[in-house]
């Protein structure tokens, strides 16, 4: 059906097609819930995995940055995810950045945004997240409020205040430290800096008495034969003397790399971070690097071109524990979820193995 009104919605301008189809979600998700779970759900024992002290009844989740302010969970789990993340989320709102702001790039099923952290803030998805009762693990993506004017302790404060409103309502939080869209940079990948970040924020969760695990969203490579960061190394290092239970990669890419779509529509379209099919490798081969440098030991959450079933067993293979979905919604539509779980426990059997989780990792 999604592939009948594919047409339609790539008709209109990529934030208006994405607003709308949001918009329909919110007004049918009251009551067509149960009837989406009957139509999308599947199940089976292979696909749970346990990470932290949670049971995700299936791999595959829902990445930050379809559902910003967590209106739609309720509609994620009838859709067939196992998990949620949702965010980024900021201490203040933020309108983000001016319009155009979405761009598809069919070729190369792909998306370009430079959205600029939109969000209602802190406080207003906290409100609404206390009156949800959700039933799988959720997700909640924390990012600096997008104004050049906060840096430095004052950013570090602007971490802490969303932590403290919204980590008590999360299953896990992931600190968004690498969001390419905004004006100051990606300023929380400089070790010194992330440093002081992560003390702050474990201070934050003790003086809480929480125990919420807390993970690193990651940037991409420059490309697949430059993953190899000794600053990477850096980063993760301090990231485990903190404390931090796994990563997240990867954000979406600033450059254009390798793309088919025609370099003078690219120019016209103008900065904005990639996501979808072109960042499969290097997020691919990030994930290997990761899982080799945390030895196995942490989680890893593998985004970024997954849009098939054989795509989401590699990262699994290569060291993900978990994955997640965001573009390859856009083009193959909500079935995906299904399709990717089905075809998911054939390769595993086909492989000998029993689990999800007896096979992250094979390969690295």
């Amino acid at each position: 059906m999604y592939r009948l009104f594919r047409p339609l919605l790539f008709s209109l301008e990529a934030e208006r097609a994405h607003r709308l189809t949001l918009g329909v979600a919110r007004l049918v998700q009251p009551v067509a819930s149960g009837l989406l779970s009957s139509l999308f759900k599947y199940e089976h024992p292979a696909l749970a995995v346990s990470c932290w002290t949670l049971t995700f009844p299936n791999p595959v989740g829902l990445a930050a940055g379809l559902d910003k302010n967590g209106r739609l969970i309720r509609l994620w789990e009838a859709l067939g995810f196992g998990f949620t993340e949702v965010g980024s989320v900021s201490a203040r709102p933020c309108a983000g950045n001016p319009r155009p702001r979405l761009f598809r790039l069919p070729a190369d099923r792909a998306l370009i945004n430079r959205m600029g952290l939109n969000n209602e803030g802190a406080e207003r998805v906290a409100q609404r997240l206390q009156r949800l009762r959700h039933r799988r693990p959720l997700g909640i993506n924390l990012a600096k409020t997008h104004d050049p004017g906060i840096l430095g302790d004052a950013a570090i404060a602007d971490f802490c205040e969303s932590f403290r409103r919204l980590a008590p309502l999360a299953d896990y939080v992931t600190l968004n430290i690498s969001c390419p869209n905004t004006a100051e940079g990606k300023t929380f990948e400089d070790p010194k800096a992330l440093d002081r970040l992560l003390q702050a924020i474990f201070t934050v969760r003790r003086n809480l008495n929480l125990s919420v695990p807390v993970l690193l969203k990651l940037s991409p490579p420059p490309s697949s034969r430059t993953v190899f960061d000794s600053r990477l190394e850096e980063i993760v290092a301090i990231a485990r003397t903190h404390g931090i239970a796994g990563f997240v990669a990867t954000n979406t890419a600033p450059d254009r790399a390798e793309l088919r779509t025609d370099p003078d529509v690219l120019m016209r379209i103008g900065p904005g971070g990639l996501s979808g099919r072109p960042l499969a490798t290097r997020a691919r081969c990030l994930l290997f690097y990761l899982y080799r440098l945390t030895e196995g030991r942490l989680p890893l959450i593998s985004v970024g071109g997954i849009d098939s079933a054989e795509e989401a067993y590699a990262r699994i293979r290569a060291g993900a524990s978990l994955v997640q979905l965001y573009t390859g919604l856009v083009y193959e539509g909500p079935g995906l979820v299904r399709r990717i779980k089905q075809h998911l426990v054939r390769l595993l059997e086909q492989d000998g193995f029993d689990s999800v989780q007896a096979a992250v990792g094979v390969d690295a």
